[in-house]
């Protein structure tokens, strides 16, 4: 049984498990880096980080179309289910066994808030482990924290972190995240869609086999890793 981690561009990612196929952050209307439209992606489940725009994104048109279910912390579902899309909602340091896995939320330092400028909860990351044994590490909108190191206890096969800059973690930040986590593999995300967040992530991997045990990965959209 394999998990296959997609890079779609930006922050928006999915995995397949267990024939269950999963979106996060689902920003595809308006991303410049995204080759795919929101009406071409099918989903069972829906996984949201925070409110912001460029993740929240087209959440209700998917799981309108699809029935897919969005997890995501309490104030998300809250506003999510006013508008009739099935929740499983969830807070910080909560785990909970689905058909495809156990989840549990992570911190995450950052905002989060909906396009009317509403308080959207606390944003979190993910921590995913598959039927199969596989963990996987979602670190959505964050800057660096010690307790990385805890979640590097898990034993993590892959980590996705952010190493733009300016909102998150900037490149020297996510290398010693990397450092926390110590991951298998390493994808970096979240760079270069708008210029205050321009990053080479070639040089960041390069600096990250260099100082690491972790392999980094820099994925093109579209581009998978399989676990």
């Amino acid at each position: 049984m394999e998990t296959v981690f997609t890079y779609y561009g930006h922050a928006t990612l999915g995995l397949r498990t267990a024939e269950t196929k999963l979106i996060i952050d689902p920003w595809f209307s308006g991303n410049p880096w995204v080759k795919f439209s929101a009406k071409d992606v099918n989903a069972d489940y829906l996984l949201v980080t925070h409110a912001h725009g460029d993740h929240l994104g087209d959440t209700v048109a998917i799981a309108k179309r699809t029935d897919a279910t969005v997890i995501s912390n309490f104030e998300i579902c809250e506003w999510l289910g006013e508008q009739g899309i099935k929740t499983h909602s969830m807070h910080l340091g909560g785990d909970f066994q689905f058909p495809f896995g156990r989840v549990k939320l992570t911190t995450a330092m950052h905002g989060s808030s909906f396009p009317d400028k509403s308080y959207g909860g606390n944003p979190v990351g993910f921590l995913i482990t598959t039927l199969h044994g596989k963990k996987i590490y979602l670190a959505g909108d964050t800057g660096l924290f010690g307790d990385m190191a805890l979640i590097g206890r898990e034993g993590l096969d892959l980590a996705i972190i952010p190493i733009g800059g300016n909102y998150t973690m900037g490149p020297d930040d996510a290398l010693e995240a990397v450092k926390l986590l110590a991951p298998k593999q390493v994808v970096p995300i979240h760079y270069n869609t708008f210029e205050v967040i321009k990053q080479d992530p070639h040089t960041w991997a390069a600096r990250v086999s260099a100082e690491t045990n972790s392999e980094p990965v820099v994925l093109k959209p579209g581009e998978t890793v399989v676990l």
